[in-house]
């Protein structure tokens, strides 16, 4: 298979990111008093750093200096804002609940995978994988956390010390999408050589490799029933195929544009997908649409359209009841999956949201952003 527009596109995610991060230096005393004001975290002093192993640090690519990450909310009410994280230096591209819905996993350009407190924002560790970690993701049993690097590896952490366990190489390019089959027994990775790898993490092996899309692979989601698993790709298709097999089953493709992310229902019958690119440097220009169709058969069921531009982050509540989706417009829309009416959104980061997560009790909403925050919400039913 030919490999061509992901290696731009990384060049352009790149020049993003240095941007982002030169923009901070500037103002970091600034930045520094801001997130003093606003109860940010402190930055990791409560506990050192555990020291990864050779093969959980990249080191052809040293990390980024840390800069003060911008930690101001703003337009929203102040009684649904519950945490405003500040731990990273630099924009955050992947967070995700612990099963238990006490602590948070996130990810970014810092290089850095970092856990902390959802109620309090205290810092509990964090674990350098790479120059850039995009995809995070928390077994279901609680015990690990996958990381995964710029360099192509998948790292996986003890989720209680941050202390590595295992590090799975084989794939070429940035890996992007992370997600955990619910036995915790596989974690599927997705990465811009355009495979998905299905890691078992008890032989310590590949023991599926997925070839069917033509692009980067930008997110992977296991169905909840445990038997498939549908990615996201840049080559503007979403693709539904067998977890442990490989076998193709579904190809959806009226996006007609890139694929950024995907979601399951909690039932397993339907998936909610949008489309995004590279931030403000390889916008999708045409056909931004966010939509749910029926994960047997393809068919499109519902266009949501309270999202304006690029949608990078969608998360379908563990109750069914309502999608959380966010992007470029810096807003987290709440939305009913069935009528497609939004009920409440969100706003107070300041740049591009990569990632939304909702908590196991589905009250709570986490949003990661390039602004470098990552903000817990409260979800109020009126």
């Amino acid at each position: 298979m030919i490999y061509h527009a992901p290696g731009k596109k990384l060049d352009r995610r790149h020049r993003l990111l240095q941007c982002i991060i030169h923009a901070l230096c500037c103002c970091s005393l600034l930045l520094l008093a801001a997130c003093a004001s606003t109860g940010g975290s402190t930055q990791g002093n409560q506990s050192p750093t555990p020291t990864p192993s050779p093969a959980a640090t990249s080191t052809s690519m040293p990390l980024p200096t840390p800069t003060p990450a911008l930690c101001t909310q703003s337009g929203t009410p102040p009684s649904t804002l519950q945490v405003a994280y500040c731990g990273h230096a630099g924009p955050v591209i992947g967070v995700a609940w612990s099963p238990g819905g006490k602590e948070l996993a996130s990810s970014g350009n810092d290089g850095t995978a970092q856990v902390w407190n959802a109620q309090t924002g205290l810092q509990l560790w964090q674990a350098s994988i790479a120059r850039y970690v995009f995809a995070v993701a928390w077994s279901p049993d609680g015990k690990k956390i996958a990381a995964g690097g710029s360099d192509g590896s998948i790292v996986i952490l003890n989720a209680t010390s941050g202390q590595p366990l295992a590090t799975y190489t084989g794939q070429t390019a940035f890996i992007e999408g992370l997600s955990w089959s619910p036995d915790s027994r596989y974690v599927a990775s997705g990465s811009q050589d355009n495979t998905v790898k299905v890691w078992d993490t008890l032989a310590g092996r590949a023991v599926v490799t997925y070839t069917g899309h033509s692009d980067g692979v930008e997110r992977v989601a296991w169905s909840p029933d445990g038997t498939r698993i549908v990615s996201a790709s840049h080559d503007g298709t979403a693709q539904v195929w067998a977890a442990l097999t490989g076998k193709h089953l579904v190809t959806y493709k009226d996006h007609k544009a890139p694929v950024w992310e995907v979601a399951w229902s909690p039932d397993s019958k339907r998936i909610v997908s949008g489309t995004g690119a590279a931030g403000n440097y390889g916008p999708v220009t045409s056909n931004n649409s966010v939509k749910i169709w029926d994960a047997a058969t393809g068919q499109t069921l519902l266009t949501y359209t309270g999202s304006s531009g690029q949608v990078y982050a969608l998360a379908w509540s563990p109750d069914g009841k309502r999608i959380a989706s966010a992007g470029d417009d810096k807003s987290v829309h709440i939305w009913n999956p069935a009528t497609g009416q939004t009920l409440a959104q969100f706003q107070g980061q300041t740049d591009i949201i990569f990632e939304v997560a909702w908590s196991p009790d589905s009250s709570l909403i986490v949003s990661a952003s390039a602004d470098g925050s990552v903000d817990v919400w409260r979800f109020q039913v009126r």
